[in-house]
């Protein structure tokens, strides 16, 4: 499993900055973590459930907290906090940024919606 040894916060960038000890380096940005959130509210329970988020292009990141050794609490500016990202998932959004961040973007055209 890979572990954090640094998280930064930038405000002005609207990024979470991760560096874990295999040497991989993340710059997430709010927005990315906002839509994937890995909470029920958006991924639903189950294939097929998974809930679009809209509207989430100027969202900013109010609080970040460790909850134990596995995870953080992300709490958003629109009141969303209910998803642990834990290391594993933050390091799977890191290495595959590109390509989520693709398919949500024609997931959103798809449906006529706008960031």
């Amino acid at each position: 499993m890979n572990t954090p040894t640094e998280i930064t916060l930038h405000q002005k960038s609207a990024t979470l900055e991760i560096a874990f000890d295999d040497g991989a380096r993340y710059k997430l940005p709010f927005e990315f973590l906002r839509v994937f959130s890995p909470s029920a509210e958006v991924r639903g329970h189950g294939p097929g459930e998974e809930v679009l988020q809209v509207g989430k292009k100027n969202v900013k990141l109010e609080n970040v907290e460790p909850v134990g050794s596995y995870a953080l609490k992300l709490t958003f500016d629109d009141g969303h906090d209910s998803g642990l990202y834990t290391w594993e998932y933050l390091h799977e959004l890191g290495k595959y940024q590109d390509a989520m961040w693709h398919d949500y973007l024609q997931r959103m055209e798809a449906a006529g919606k706008s960031r």
